[in-house]
This record gives C-alpha cells, sequence and structure tokens, in this order.
C-alpha cells in the first residue's frame, strides 16, 4: 500500500473523497478520457479490449478483420450456446492468417488509446479479455496496476482482483478457479473490494440482453461474508438482471457497462 492517497495530491483542507468506477470500456476511449473529470482517483475494472461489440456487430477486431456477416454469425451461434460451431467458424476465417499476430496487433492499437486516456491517478486490474503481459508497455506513471494487491486511496483501502474463470468462451484472460482465490485470499480485508466480476449470485450474474448467466465467483461471494467490504465493485456482466444489492453489510454494485453508458460509477465519502 505505498501509492499515494488522492487525499495527500489534493492538501490537508480538502476532506471529500470522489473515485469514478468504470468496467467494461471495450474501446470506447472517448467517453474514458472524461471519466475522471470532477473526481480525485480513477478505479477501472477491465475489458479495455474490444473484440467485437454485441449491440453493434460492426465494431471490434472481429469485424474489421472479417466484416460485419461474419460478425453477425459469430454473435448468432455465440448467443445460442453453439459455442463449438463458433470456433469452427472462427478456424475457417483464420486459415492462412497469423492469428495471434493480428490480434496482438489490433490489441496494442487499442491499448495505446485506452492508456493514453487515463486520467492521473488511475488504479486498474485487468478483465477477462485483456491480455496482461502487454500493460506494463503501455501503462504510464500516473496509472498503479493491481491484481490480488491492495492500496489506500483517501484513507479507504481498496483491493483488487483481476481476470475472470474458465468459460466455454475461453476469453484470453480466464484463470482457474483455485488462482482466483488466491488472489481473494491475497486482498484479505478491505473497504472497497474491487474486481472485473461479479460474486456467484444469480441476480448479479444474469445477463438479461445475451439472456445467459455469466460466471461469478464463489471464492468472492465468500469473502464478501467473511471479510464485510463496505463496496463490493464489479462489472463484467454487461446488462445485468439485478444491478446491485445488499450482502449483510456490504452493498454490491455492477459498475456498467462503460463502452455502452459513458458514465462513471461515483463513490464518495
Amino acid at each position: 500500500m505505498g501509492a499515494v492517497s488522492p487525499r495527500q495530491l489534493r492538501g490537508p483542507n480538502l476532506s471529500r473523497m470522489r473515485v469514478h468506477v468504470v468496467s467494461d470500456v471495450h474501446g470506447n476511449s472517448r467517453d474514458l478520457a472524461a471519466a475522471g473529470d470532477g473526481a480525485d482517483a480513477l478505479v477501472c475494472l477491465g475489458d479495455l479490449v474490444l473484440f467485437l461489440d454485441y449491440a453493434d456487430h460492426s465494431r471490434g477486431i472481429f469485424p474489421d478483420l472479417f466484416g460485419t456477416e461474419n460478425a453477425d454469425r459469430l454473435v448468432e451461434l455465440r448467443t445460442a450456446r453453439r459455442f463449438e460451431e463458433a470456433r469452427e467458424l472462427g478456424a475457417k476465417l483464420w486459415a492462412g492468417r497469423d492469428k495471434d499476430a493480428a490480434i496482438e496487433g489490433a490489441v496494442r492499437k487499442q491499448y495505446a488509446e485506452m492508456f493514453a486516456a487515463f486520467p492521473t491517478p488511475t488504479y486498474a486490474t485487468y478483465g477477462n479479455v485483456d491480455v496482461p503481459r502487454l500493460w506494463p508497455e503501455f501503462a504510464g506513471p500516473g496509472t498503479t496496476v493491481l491484481d490480488g494487491e491492495r492500496v489506500e486511496i483517501g484513507g479507504r483501502v481498496f483491493g483488487f482482483v483481476g481476470g475472470g474463470l474458465r468459460t466455454a468462451m475461453r476469453t484470453p484472460f480466464e484463470i482457474s478457479d483455485e488462482e482466483y482465490a488466491a488472489k481473494i485470499e491475497a486482498v484479505g480485508e478491505v473497504d472497497v473490494l474491487c474486481t472485473h466480476i461479479p460474486p456467484d449470485v444469480a441476480d448479479l450474474c444474469y445477463d438479461t440482453v445475451a439472456r445467459r448467466f455469466e460466471r461469478g465467483s464463489r471464492a468472492l461471494l465468500e469473502a464478501i461474508h467473511r471479510t464485510r467490504p463496505r463496496y463490493s465493485l464489479f462489472g463484467h456482466v454487461h446488462q445485468p438482471l439485478v444491478q446491485r444489492m445488499r450482502i449483510g453489510r456490504t452493498e454490491c454494485i455492477n459498475v456498467g457497462h462503460f463502452n455502452a453508458t459513458g458514465a462513471p460509477f461515483a463513490l464518495e465519502w
């Protein structure tokens, strides 16, 4: 917890703190550039990359490479949970191409825009579609990247756990339940528990537009019961059945699909 507190940056006479929180940015660098306006710090809970926009199939790495018609088909298959057919379509389209080089080049381009838009200070963790090994190349001195770690912001302790759990989607940063639980354990007791994915509660995990349950974390839910943070903040589920609920003393809040809303969640104390 050695980072400089935004309160120290503001000076001793201003006691109120305001932190803006975003998640699931998915390429929205325009709104991200203004997300910290009026706040002492920005917190980002990951998913900076836009591989395919499920609301607008013309946006993202996939349609840039293969066109909107193929993107329409991929979304149709994934929405119907026909993942094997979706993988077969992808294999056919990628045949004869250097898939890894093409995706990495596109991700690098997006990361250059996203990290340049971060205000100072920003505290960020990874989403399940992010590529953590690339972040050190783009994170400037005003951005602190945390995963399984804690930091003090304005007198409150924030804990960060990035990534997602393994699914049939096979997104880039999915890890085992055991590895995820170890990061939750390493964070310990905090005031604000910041994760990309929600706790494993059905109402918080169900996406009403995609019509499916996303994976939440049982270890995160157990930590909320055990350590009782003031807030559990997360994203991942773009259109949740329930945006917020209380578990004991903890206010659990989906901080929104920033790509679509362009509006940060404000936390004040």
